[in-house]
């Protein structure tokens, strides 16, 4: 099968001006083979086009790249992922004495040590993830050690890239610069911002109402402290290159060895349940999310940062990968019109749809009432007239910004006992999906959404 280019473009041309996304790069490696192309502009300022040598920020897709550089300290009989981290960093502490002292590479993997990330600011310098691993001797648990899966976005990853960098003698972005960007023959893959050749780099664009449009980003990187989890930039081809190590069992295009076949296959065996498996995928595994797309498995990496958007998914049963960079957004619903198109050409799986509601369902209501929060975050749910709704508390500031009420009310539909769809409040957003779950005593303990976990305060 192959891909219908010229539809697919006109396609996505149309969808980017449905939801206002400035310009999207895709990238589709199946049966070796790499078929590319690009619509849109780098940035509605200057108009300069979208090429698909354009390269974008890849967000939390750097966690996978990360993952990659410990499986290969795994390889060589320098690490383990179950050795506690104190093996690697005798001064590890955090506030609960057992997590300290118990927590692995394996749970920082997948997002289950529970560690808030309460690293305070680490600076910019080049000592930023040994200052970030200092900073949390008082880091609460969100949650104890193994208990759920709860996202981490900067300081899991930061915790791996200390011991990459201790056991290497080097800096993370050293580390990774000389265990697979030159391995792999990767010439616009990079870690720092300053390392990116601006005249080719995606600007990041906001979308705050749809009269607006999109307006370039205020912020246009993250901090440093984000690194391993979250600052490489590529493109769509550079990212396919990484694609095919995971489908390859290790080996790059070039028939390089670059990781075991044994450790690509513990990545994408290693798992945990996702409390709310619907946006992206039931279980977490080492550095890839796991999906199930009626029946076949699919591994998937993605990453946001503020104004732009990364999607991978890996499909090996037909030895398929599909990415798309995007400076706008993200929008799921777009994603899946997107990547639906492409699949169905290739005659592949499909996303699922989300799952309807079950109005059947005869739900205590009250167990599920009460605050779920982290710093940044809180959501308050209550029952009114026998339907259940969550308050979305933003921070005063950002809601400012955003042109949005600091509180904004959703209905939850029922799926099941645990899960819930909760429709958008306005017409930027998508359906959404929540899990709330950890009944003790008849009472909810912990607010599942976007891979965030958030326990109950109150």
């Amino acid at each position: 099968m192959t891909i219908d280019v010229p539809g697919i473009r006109a396609r996505l041309a149309r969808l980017l001006t449905e939801y206002g996304i400035p310009g999207a790069s895709i990238g589709v490696l199946h049966g070796g083979e790499v078929t590319e192309f690009a619509v849109g502009v780098k940035n509605v300022e200057t108009r300069e086009p979208v090429t698909t040598g354009t390269v974008f920020q890849c967000g939390s897709m750097t966690k996978t790249w990360t993952a990659l550089a410990f499986m290969q300290l795994v390889d060589e009989g320098r690490a383990d992922l179950d050795e506690p981290v104190r093996t690697y960093l005798p001064g590890f502490a955090v506030a609960d004495p057992e997590a300290s002292a118990k927590v692995t590479p394996r749970h920082l993997l997948y997002h289950t040590s529970g560690i808030e990330e309460a690293y305070g600011d680490p600076g910019e310098d080049d000592d930023v993830y040994e200052r970030m691993v200092g900073n949390i001797a008082g880091a609460p648990q969100v949650f104890p050690l193994g208990r759920t899966h709860g996202y981490s976005a900067a300081l899991g990853y930061a915790i791996l890239a200390r011991i990459l960098e201790v056991l290497d003698g080097k800096r993370w972005d050293d580390v990774m610069r000389d265990r697979l960007f030159d391995p792999l023959g990767l010439t616009s893959t990079n870690s720092r911002r300053e390392q990116v050749d601006q005249t080719r780099a995606a600007t990041g664009h906001l979308i705050r109402s749809p009269d607006e449009g999109a307006i370039v980003t205020p912020v246009d990187y993250l901090p440093r402290a984000f690194g391993p989890g979250g600052n490489i930039t590529s493109t769509t081809r550079e990212v396919l290159t990484m694609a095919h190590v995971l489908l390859s069992e290790g080996t790059a295009p070039s028939g390089r060895r670059i990781v075991s076949a044994e450790s690509i296959r513990e990545m994408m065996r290693s798992r945990v349940p996702v409390p709310d498996p619907y946006v992206f995928g039931p279980e977490w595994a080492l550095g890839l999310i796991v999906c199930d797309w009626q029946g076949e498995t699919v591994y998937a990496t993605d990453g946001s940062t503020i104004g732009q958007n990364a999607r991978l998914r890996l499909l090996p049963d037909s030895d398929t990968a599909v990415v798309m960079l995007t400076n706008g957004g993200p929008r799921d619903s777009f994603y899946r019109k997107v990547f639906n198109e492409i699949l169905t050409d290739l005659g592949t799986a499909t996303i699922p749809d989300l799952p309807a509601p079950d109005p059947a369902l005869n739900l205590d209501l009250s167990g599920y009432e009460g605050v779920y929060e982290r710093p940044g975050a809180r959501y308050e749910v209550f029952a009114d007239d026998g339907t259940l709704y969550l308050t979305l508390v933003l921070d005063p500031m950002q809601a400012q910004f955003l042109g949005k009420p600091d509180r904004i009310r959703y209905e939850l539909l029922p799926v099941s006992e645990t899960h819930f769809l909760m429709p958008p409040a306005d017409p930027l957003e998508d359906t959404q999906t929540v899990a709330i779950y950890g009944f003790a005593n008849g009472a909810a303990g912990y607010l599942h959404t976007n891979s965030r976990v958030h326990p109950r305060t109150g």
